[in-house]
């Protein structure tokens, strides 16, 4: 059986319930435990394969160094209870004396986000044309051997063409028609070109006399255009919160320390002097990256 439930904050000041990562989440029954930890959400997820008896029960702790702890107490019906989705509610610790004052605490203002957004872009640079033909004589019994006409009455005969659009290039717009010979006894096969692509082909079957055929497509040059854009975060008691896309890179965040302006990057490892941030990706179809950044003592908003 699994527990599951999220971690939050309760803070009286804000009147808004925070997730909290990194919570130490354990479960026992005085003879088996299991531990996780909550992760950028709040969200545990804890597999706890031992029984409890009835009359007994089992204990869910929550241990955080910034939180006081808490315990939650699970009756003898564990079955059930494992069923359940818990929230947890966290008291905030009382911070060290000195730092709860707001004339002794680093003011962290005018907060913005700036992050780079990489987009392909694909410009017309030219086209390309040629001409194939697929050379048969018609009216001639297929006798089951293969080509053949899409009945299988009559012999038949392929023909294709290749284009390479070169390096950095694909071909969009790609058009293939007979011009020449009895066109309504062919037929053109698109699978090699529909897409487009750097390379292109085209195959087309003729089950009458000879046919030509015409392949026609822009060619597009692609380059990729790095683009800067700003965000600004919400900022909920003493975390900041924000979203950006799956595309994005060069996360960093501007703001003023101490009167100061100042650029912090935020890296792969989330650091930040001033505060304590962590990242997770939504779960929905857009993959949105959703960080928080919570204020270390001795700062504030």
């Amino acid at each position: 059986m699994t527990l599951q439930g999220a971690v939050i904050r309760r803070d009286d000041d804000s009147r808004r319930e925070l997730p909290i990562a990194d919570v130490v989440v354990t479960a026992s029954d005085g003879a088996t435990s299991v531990t996780t930890k909550s992760n950028a959400s709040g969200y545990f997820s804890l597999p706890f394969r031992g029984g409890v008896w009835p009359g007994h029960a089992a204990i869910l702790s929550f241990s955080h160094p910034d939180f006081e702890p808490l315990q939650i107490k699970l009756q003898s019906g564990f079955r059930q209870a494992a069923k359940e989705l818990y929230i947890a509610p966290m008291v905030p610790l009382p911070e060290r004396a000195g730092a709860s004052q707001g004339n002794s605490q680093i003011a962290v203002a005018n907060i913005k986000v700036r992050y780079t957004v990489n987009t392909p872009t694909e410009v017309e640079i030219g086209s390309a044309v040629k001409t194939f033909q697929v050379v048969n004589k018609g009216n001639v019994p297929c006798d089951r051997q293969s080509p053949c006409s899409p009945h299988g009455n009559w012999k038949a005969s392929s023909g294709s063409a290749s284009l390479d659009a070169g390096v950095d290039n694909v071909f969009g717009n790609v058009r293939v028609s007979c011009v020449s010979g009895p066109c309504p006894f062919t037929k053109i096969d698109s699978s090699g070109f529909e897409h487009g692509g750097r390379y292109i082909t085209v195959t087309a079957l003729d089950w009458s006399d000879t046919a030509t055929f015409l392949l026609e497509a822009e060619v597009l040059h692609v380059s990729i255009n790095s683009n800067v854009r700003e965000a600004y975060p919400a900022i909920f008691a003493r975390a900041l919160n924000f979203t950006l896309p799956p595309t994005q890179e060069g996360v960093s965040l501007e703001a003023e320390v101490d009167g100061a302006p100042m650029v912090f990057p935020l890296g792969n490892d989330l650091y930040l002097s001033w505060a304590s941030c962590t990242s997770r990706i939504d779960s929905g179809e857009e993959k949105t990256t959703v960080y928080r950044c919570e204020l270390k003592p001795g700062y504030r908003f």
